[in-house]
């Protein structure tokens, strides 16, 4: 039986839909996952335990692992594991991106540089310590660079990433972002990236995210996802997405042609990849090429065409089968439209439920609505928050009748979020 080596945090949907691809496939997964290596298989999946923060400590573990169970392939989800299984995959002699190109991908200021370097659009950026005195980059800064967008380098899906447009607004950012990168999750990353933050030039323009693979340096796409809601700030919250995109073929041709020459710039060759760009009159600018997949449960918007046997596959199988060598050249993605909402924390607050979930899966092309939140959990909005409410996917002939199901179906939702209250100290008498 083959096996590939997943690394992922412990929990998260698409762990889960990995396990269920390498059921169907006859596939063994080999688990890497970020817990205490002190406790004893706690969820009972052999997996070798490792340290994100750890890079050496984690690559030594997994190869010595790999001593018993040879690995045939490897695959990462998110963004924090990325490095650690390229570095395995090179210690194996196993296909994948190189371990400088994942690093590269995962810091935000190092993307900006290598492609600035290749010669690629750019925004004007400026790096600094996030800890040091804001007011150090008044000599960088004059009425036309604003508006611009303060940003950390190492985390993803826009979290701590605020729009300033005036002076002030840019202290308060930082401030904010500040106060951001001490929370008990991030701090607990260990990671020397968060002691740096980013400015750089606000983008106009459409927003389009892409999936593909990189198979031995060539580009397979699989789609162009359109972002139909305006993200101008403040902040950037993602909604929507909807694919095909209603771009000209010519037009998705030059996406595609600068999100390869961008993973290549950085260093990218072999894997799935998950870019995102911002379209304009002055060109193509991409944001990011990260070294894996699109995370969550995002991945159910989008099914593969194979040949052989003829059939629709989840995007799992799909990367299952690319780990262990085949190639996804006859891949497409499936005829019909199809898209998905992240449904928005529309405040903070502690959750206490949502009514019409029946109401809303009963909209045409809707196949699902999945609130993922937690009763009594506390939710919390961009920039500060990491998570959604959940997610409502949908599918039809037509992208414009998908986008419309899934704005119906939300519409439908009532969410219940009792504010939060401050923590009282009781003294008796």
């Amino acid at each position: 039986m083959k096996r590939v080596l997943l690394l992922a945090t412990t929990t998260g949907y698409q762990t889960r839909s990995f396990g269920d691809a390498a059921e169907r496939l006859g596939v063994e997964l080999v688990f890497a996952t970020d817990r205490c290596h002190m406790i004893d298989d706690p969820w009972r999946d052999a997996a070798v335990p490792i340290r994100f923060y750890d890079e050496d400590a984690s690559v030594s573990a997994i190869v010595e692992s790999a001593r018993e169970r040879p690995i045939d392939g490897v695959l990462a989800v998110g963004d924090r594991p990325t490095v650690i299984a390229a570095r395995v995959a090179s210690a194996l002699g196993l296909p994948w991106h190189s371990p400088e190109g994942a690093a590269i991908a995962r810091n935000k200021l190092w993307t900006r540089e290598r492609l600035g370097a290749a010669g690629l659009p750019v925004p004007w950026f400026i790096s600094f310590e996030l800890y040091g005195h804001v007011k150090g980059l008044t000599p960088y800064m004059s009425v036309e660079s604003y508006p611009c967008v303060v940003k950390p380098v190492a985390l993803s899906g826009s979290r701590g990433v605020i729009r300033a447009d005036d002076p002030a607004s840019l202290e308060a950012a930082i401030a904010r972002l500040r106060a951001l990168m001490q929370a008990p999750d991030i701090r607990a990353e260990r990671s020397d990236a968060h002691a740096t933050a980013v400015v750089e030039g606000f983008i106009p323009g459409r927003e389009y995210a892409v999936e593909a693979l990189l198979h031995h340096g060539g580009v397979h796409l699989f789609a162009i996802f359109e972002k139909p809601d305006r993200l101008d700030g403040p902040f950037f919250e993602e909604t929507i997405y909807v694919t095909p995109p209603s771009l000209s073929d010519a037009e998705q041709t030059r996406i595609i042609n600068a999100v390869a020459e961008a993973a290549d710039a950085i260093g990218l060759s072999h894997g799935p990849i998950h870019a995102e760009c911002r379209v304009n009159d002055e060109g193509i600018f991409v944001l990011e090429v990260a070294a894996r997949p699109i995370g969550g449960l995002c991945a159910r918007a989008l099914r593969l065409r194979i040949p052989n046997p003829k059939s629709l596959i989840p995007l799992e199988d799909g990367l299952l089968r690319h780990a262990l060598g085949e190639s996804p050249a006859a891949w497409e993605r499936e005829p019909c439209a199809s898209g998905v909402m992240m449904i928005p924390i529309p405040r903070r607050g502690v959750f206490r439920g949502v009514e019409r979930v029946d109401q809303a899966s009963q909209v045409e092309h809707v196949d699902e609505v999945r609130v993922t939140a937690k009763l009594d959990q506390l939710l919390v909005p961009l920039p500060e928050g990491a998570s959604y409410l959940g997610f409502i996917f949908a599918r039809a002939e037509r992208a414009r009748d998908v986008e419309r199901a899934l704005r119906t179906a939300h519409a439908r939702l009532r969410f219940a979020i009792d504010p939060e209250f401050p923590m009282r100290t009781f003294r008796p008498g």
